[in-house]
């Protein structure tokens, strides 16, 4: 199950950054594009949707590798026992709040597909189909959340935490500034 999970957050990292590859070359080409007289239809939409894209899918791996913002100075003040308390209560509560996330995008990809909206860019896309790397991405996000709670909860060092401890091993402190 921990490596199905890994390669999980790895695949929706990887996947947010070829979307994020993905708008540097359809920015380039449109940019090209335009010397020659040629148009990329739709590229802002195609853009728009990338972006989100990128920034849902990316949240699951982002959380797991610590770089999502935490009170770790906060944490690190704490004895060992409240500090586990206290990782179990911010893991409970984000489990809530993403979870009730998940559910309000479920509902309104849902909707979107049911009311057979449509884009209203140039392109008339079912808008349910962009809409639903949203629901993906916080999907994976929930799954990680829920994850670490677990650890926590097995008394296991969270894996924001052991990356966390990583890169001040390597001397990098660039988070910490």
């Amino acid at each position: 199950m921990r490596r199905f999970l890994d390669r999980l957050y790895a695949a929706s990292g990887a996947l947010a950054a070829v979307c994020l590859a993905s708008i540097c070359v359809l920015m380039l080409a449109q940019a090209v594009g335009r010397e020659f007289g040629l148009l990329i239809r739709a590229a802002d939409d195609i853009t728009a949707w990338l972006c989100a894209a990128s920034a849902f899918l990316a949240l699951g791996h982002t959380f797991r590798h610590g770089e999502l913002v935490r009170v770790g100075l906060w944490l690190h003040q704490l004895q060992p026992r409240a500090r586990w308390i206290a990782e179990i209560v911010a893991l409970g509560i984000t489990a809530l709040f993403v979870g009730y996330m998940l559910w309000a995008a479920s509902r309104f990809v849902y909707e979107s597909w049911a009311f057979k909206e449509v884009a209203q860019g140039l392109i008339r896309v079912p808008i349910w189909i962009p809409q639903l790397s949203f629901v993906i991405g916080v999907l994976i996000f929930f799954i990680a959340v829920v994850d670490e709670l677990v650890l926590v909860l097995q008394r296991k060092k969270p894996s924001y935490q052991v990356s966390e401890e990583a890169r001040i091993a390597a001397g990098d402190f660039s988070e910490m500034a």
